[in-house]
């Protein structure tokens, strides 16, 4: 994750621009000779201006220091032959690929599926299906077709259930109840057939990845759109050993039936740490994007804004809902850029790469036309079925198969490329066939992969933006060893360093104590008399809570001042506390015991430590690379630089 973050990071950084002022050529600086162009630190400071919150790095020279370092620890990891670690190649190779595919799209294919998806997510299917898997690279399919069929005509005779009974393993046979779902939410041919299957019907057999599927729809409704509530949840992880989750969900629930701020509430007593704060409010959602489907349904089920619901269970714990505001699916202007990456992601993709194909094959001059291909199909035998054909000693290995662009593919090419693709089958489909078959693929593969050997050259924001990977990979590497993880193992000097800075670590000063709050002032004052007569929690809970009211709510902790229990003016003293208002609630404190500031010990501070003890380690060594690797800044570009940015 820190990875991931790292590099996208470094992705928003940088970006393809120009600049009139400035020469390509210009050098601003040079690292051990190599040489440093103002245009690339032209980009990367005004692409990062609006990132920075630091304002010290907005300052040209600050961050130009920041750059020198940043190209300090590029030259030491090529200097370690990061770059030739095969970890970081395979790495980098498969980022190219990945981010290649996002130049290999037809834009007129691509617009047709974002229109058809945002059509498919504006309704809701409901369906049940009947799948029988195929064994990956199985060719012979005629048992399992005539299997589907067989299930398809007895689900029609006799329903959903009874078939699932009888043949439904988890294994090889599937018979499952899909409830609702939209579009992106299936493989797209699965996805394709339940949209196209009117209400009430069974679809005929069509096959995926997965193997052999009937549908069978039982609905189609509009999009429910979003949804916006709040939420008061009681985990059912509890610290406290006294709150039970459903007897404190319901007493809240109580509080707000005798008038008490839902929101107040939400932030007394809500488990869930993100929301408390905003009253028990969530970011809005659609269907299909919690994880808890109930909760989901729970909220889509509420009709009128500021309907509060019941108490309600989950796999996360107990939860009461708050309506704030419902709006229907965004038009398809609004929505089109979202819904084009998930197109490029989606197993719709290789309807886009087959149009890209055609399009590179007109560019690069390739002609359609197979070739005599005659010599191959004779070249075969049957332990090219078993994966043990080899290559004929007789191919004319140098003999012209195929011109893409400036780039010539021999017999040879073809040859390998049919011994590398050979599988074990027992389909064995006749020689001519198979050739026919394989020189295609083997054409479209050596056209895309031509288009991805040159889309550097072809591309200068490809080659941005692949610069731009290569150097943060690099350094992401380097980084871990030197500082991230080359810290964690240090044992000794994570010691020493916080034997010598351990005055930075402690404990706040923290209360054991009970916190009553209850929302009328009477009641809280009664509460505080009984506590200074030391009456048990259970006794006050049974003199002023009774099966229809919910008076007072306790928490019993361990506590610093800003714990949310707490109210904000609360003073750490012994006893029982005067009544405090806060969060439209009164409270009062029973202190038991209050634990004064203590170090914490090197465990307990772990985390920090290592944070901190990386940044001394890390600027250590930038002092041992600028010793080791000369920087000579010419005064003139920078000036030039600054003269650019500040114009």
């Amino acid at each position: 994750m820190r990875k991931n973050i790292f590099l996208i990071c470094l992705a928003l950084v940088f970006s393809v621009s120009s600049y009139s002022q400035i020469k390509k050529d210009d050098v601003l600086f040079t690292v051990a000779g190599e040489p440093v162009f103002a245009s690339e630190f032209l980009r990367v400071y005004n692409k990062n201006l609006n990132l920075v919150k630091d304002e010290s790095q907005k300052d040209v020279d600050e961050y130009l220091k920041l750059f020198i370092n940043y190209k300090l620890k590029l030259a030491e990891a090529k200097a370690l032959d990061y770059d030739k670690k095969p970890e970081y190649i395979r790495e980098f190779n498969s980022y190219k690929k990945q981010l290649t595919k996002n130049y290999l799209t037809d834009s007129k294919v691509t617009e047709a599926l974002v229109k058809e998806a945002y059509d498919r997510i504006a309704y809701d299917v409901k369906a049940s299906h009947v799948l029988v898997r195929i064994a990956e690279g199985e060719k012979d399919t005629i048992q399992a077709y005539n299997q589907i069929l067989d299930y398809r005509n007895r689900l029609a005779k006799d329903g959903f259930d009874k078939l699932k009974e009888e043949i439904h393993n988890g294994n090889t046979i599937f018979v499952e109840d899909l409830g609702y779902f939209s579009g992106f939410k299936m493989v797209y041919d699965f996805e394709t057939v339940a949209y196209n299957t009117e209400i009430g019907e069974i679809s005929q057999p069509f096959k995926t990845q997965f193997g052999y599927h009937v549908v069978q729809v039982f609905d189609k409704r509009k999009s429910r759109g979003e949804v916006t509530v709040g939420h008061i949840m009681i985990s059912n992880n509890q610290k406290d050993s006294t709150i039970v989750p459903e007897k404190r969900i319901k007493e809240i629930y109580k509080l707000i039936e005798q008038g008490d701020s839902f929101e107040a509430l939400a932030k007394q007593f809500s488990d869930d740490k993100s929301s408390a704060n905003k009253g028990g409010k969530l970011s809005s959602f659609k269907s299909g994007q919690l994880s808890s489907v109930k909760f989901e349904d729970k909220a889509f089920e509420m009709e009128n804004i500021g309907d509060i619901s019941k108490p309600f269970k989950t796999d996360y714990g107990w939860h009461i809902t708050k309506l704030y505001g419902k709006k229907p699916l965004e038009s398809f202007k609004k929505l089109k850029p979202s819904l084009e990456t998930k197109v490029k992601r989606d197993s719709r993709s290789k309807l886009i790469n087959t149009a890209m194909v055609n399009k590179l094959k007109k560019k690069y001059n390739v002609i359609d036309d197979k070739p005599n291909l005659e010599y191959f199909i004779k070249a075969l035998n049957p332990s090219f079925y078993s994966k043990k054909w080899t290559i004929p000693t007789d191919l004319p290995q140098d003999k012209l198969l195929l011109k893409i662009g400036d780039k010539q593919l021999t017999y040879f090419h073809f040859a390998e490329y049919l011994k590398n693709t050979q599988k074990n089958s027992k389909n064995r489909k006749p020689f001519d066939v198979i050739v026919k078959e394989q020189y295609e693929e083997f054409v479209n593969a050596n056209v895309l992969k031509y288009r991805e050997e040159n889309l550097e050259n072809e591309n200068e924001e490809f080659a941005q933006i692949l610069k731009e990977y290569r150097e943060g990979l690099l350094l992401f590497d380097l980084m871990q060893t030197k500082i991230w993880e080359g810290v964690k193992s240090d044992s000794v000097g994570l010691e020493n360093y916080y034997q010598a800075n351990k005055s930075n670590y402690k404990w706040p000063l923290r209360v054991d104590a009970i916190v009553a709050t209850a929302s009328k002032e009477e009641n809280i004052k009664k509460v505080k008399k009984l506590l200074e007569k030391n009456t048990t929690i259970e006794t006050i809970n049974s003199s002023l809570n009774n099966g229809k009211t919910q008076n007072v709510i306790f928490t019993t902790e361990v506590m610093d001042a800003s714990h949310r229990a707490l109210p904000k003016a609360f003073v750490f003293e012994k006893g029982v506390s005067k009544i405090y208002t806060d969060n439209d609630a009164f409270y009062v404190v029973k202190v038991k015991e209050i634990l004064p500031e203590s170090i914490k010990t090197l465990e307990e501070a772990k985390g920090r430590v290592i944070s901190d003890y990386q940044t001394v380690v890390e600027n250590n060594w930038l002092k041992e690379l600028e010793n080791n690797y000369k920087v000579v800044v010419d005064k003139k570009i920078l000036k030039k630089v600054k003269s650019q940015i500040y114009n």
